[in-house]
């Protein structure tokens, strides 16, 4: 009785809003991503309960699991960087938080940019 006491507890709204906090991401911006407003980011954060499909949705949004929102508290989050411990010579596909190949376009395009430039100027002499 007592976990299902517990898991009536938990307030959904706040804990994606809390994640969302986390990510430095703006309503707008997962408003954006899930395809809603503004409006409807505030009144689902301020929601006790959430559908368990709402909440896959807003979990993709924000790049965690829906799992991970449920069992988000902000005492889990100081165990983790209070126990983090510096891999360096382990995986560093767990900590890469950027795809490589959109940074090689990245760099492709602006020096495709640059070269683009100096064809110009040449033109222009």
């Amino acid at each position: 009785m007592e976990t299902s006491e517990k898991t009536k507890n938990i307030h959904l709204g706040r804990k994606i809003s809390r994640i969302r906090e986390l990510r430095g991401m703006k309503q707008e911006a997962l408003a954006a991503a899930l395809g809603i407003s503004q409006q409807a980011i505030s009144k689902l954060e301020q929601s006790e309960d959430i559908e368990d499909t709402t909440l896959e949705k807003v979990a993709t949004a924000l790049g965690v699991s829906a799992e991970a929102i449920k069992g988000f508290s902000e005492e889990s989050i100081f165990n983790y960087f209070n126990t983090f411990n510096d891999t360096s010579s382990g995986d560093f596909r767990q900590h890469c938080t950027f795809n490589p190949l959109d940074k090689v376009v990245e760099l492709y395009e602006r020096l495709l940019a640059s070269e683009r430039e100096k064809v110009e100027l040449f033109k222009n002499k």
